[in-house]
């Protein structure tokens, strides 16, 4: 039983592409980032090389994937017992994550990652895992209509996903390329009240059976009036018309407004994920 890490995609794909495809709702921002990456080149997140790993267990089948697109965490899969403690090794040992700074991991795997990493951590952001149950129109329904975001909205598209990268704490700066790609297929919705954009949800590629929903942003001034309610039920719907099966999004756990917001929608919590990063 062992990790291997390396910095080829193809290399990755081979190996551990179907473990990774196995569990789409687990993996579903693995998977995304897997996407990007193939559609946008190596340097779609920045310009270092990312760093791709897969656990073999014991009976020589790939049971646990992870990834890194420095500066962004290393994302790590849903893996069995095993793998977590064997990654918490490679941790403190591989050269290749020698420059990881931060971890994102299900909730109970982070904090066995945090101790075996040997370096004084703190958690920085916990998040929630939510699929669609079943969609709920809004109640009562918010002022405005959704329409689909076209390449004359680019450059508000830009700034409200670089707001949202600040509020949140994302690493890295909004990508051009990544929203270009969202506008050629219908991916990014703006609700519009009295002529104007007031609020904006995306949704990223259909990938097997999985769609996520996201960002979901509206500005300070607009807030409280049900605005993002909107968007994100017109994107969640959009998500399903694309060909999901399973339509999902992450909220902050330390934002109790937006976790309301998508229950009352139908979402319902699937699992924790937490960030650790190092001091």
């Amino acid at each position: 039983m062992t990790w291997t890490f390396t910095h080829d995609l193809a290399a990755f794909r081979a190996a551990a592409g179907p473990a990774a495809a196995s569990e789409p709702v687990s993996h579903t921002r693995l998977l995304t980032v897997l996407d990007a990456l193939e559609r946008r080149g190596p340097a779609a997140y920045g310009p270092a090389e990312p760093v791709f790993g897969w656990w073999t267990g014991a009976g020589g089948g790939v049971a646990g994937v992870a990834l890194c697109t420095p500066p962004h965490p290393l994302l790590v899969g849903a893996l069995p017992e095993p793998a977590v403690r064997g990654l918490g090794a490679a941790l403190a040992t591989e050269p290749l994550l020698a420059g990881v700074g931060a971890l994102n991991a299900r909730r109970r795997d982070a904090a066995t990652l945090a101790a075996a990493w040997g370096r004084p951590s703190e958690v920085t952001a916990e998040s929630r895992l939510y699929r669609l149950a079943g969609l709920l129109a809004p109640a009562p329904a918010p002022a405005g209509r959704a329409r689909t975001a076209t390449e004359a909205d680019l450059r508000l598209l830009l700034d409200w996903v670089a707001a949202f990268g600040r509020e949140s704490g994302e690493r890295g700066g909004p990508s051009e390329a990544s929203l270009r790609d969202r506008l050629s297929y219908g991916g990014m919705l703006l609700w519009e009240h009295a002529g104007r954009p007031v609020s904006m949800a995306g949704f990223f590629r259909v990938i097997g059976s999985a769609c996520r929903v996201g960002p979901v942003y509206t500005p300070p001034g607009l807030r409280g009036r049900g605005y993002a309610a909107g968007v994100t039920h017109a994107a969640s719907g959009a998500a399903y018309e694309a060909g999901a099966s399973e339509v999902l999004l992450f909220t902050d756990l330390a934002n109790p407004t937006s976790n309301g917001v998508y229950r009352r929608l139908g979402y319902t919590p699937v699992e924790d994920r937490v960030e650790v990063a190092a001091l």
